[in-house]
């Protein structure tokens, strides 16, 4: 009992139907053909020329140095511990804010080159690097 004949089996489409991409080009088509004339229309208008000069001079970095001894060092002049907080300051207010570079003797203790970072970060120095020497080979 057969419902069908060999001739009716299911045959594989191998044909790409064209009728959707067909339209949706059209539409395309459409629309570009409206839009492109409203975009040729623009108002004419002279804009103001101006020159932009860059800044030549980058900000000064100021070298903060402790010694083994414990000593600071601004710009290699010494500097007593409570003159620190306040140059420290004034330094942070200037525009561009300069960087400060810390350089730590090898045998000074952590503590002192910690106190210094706390002191620019209150004080509202916000570009802080450490300076430090390559080893020997």
């Amino acid at each position: 009992m057969a419902f069908g004949t060999q001739d009716e089996t299911d045959d594989v489409m191998n044909e790409i139907n064209m009728t959707p991409l067909v339209d949706v080009m059209l539409v395309l088509l459409i629309i570009f053909i409206i839009t492109v004339p409203v975009m040729k229309h623009a108002v004419n208008i002279e804009l103001p020329r101006a020159t932009n000069q860059p800044e030549d001079t980058p900000p000064q970095a100021i070298r903060l140095s402790v010694d083994a001894q414990g000593q600071y060092y601004w710009n290699e002049a010494p500097i007593e511990d409570k003159e620190l907080p306040a140059k420290l300051q004034a330094e942070a207010g200037r525009e561009p804010q300069p960087e400060l570079h810390i350089r730590g003797d090898r045998d000074a203790r952590y503590e002192r080159v910690a106190q210094a970072m706390a002191l620019a970060q209150r004080s509202g120095l916000h570009k802080i690097g450490f300076i430090t020497e390559p080893r020997a080979p």
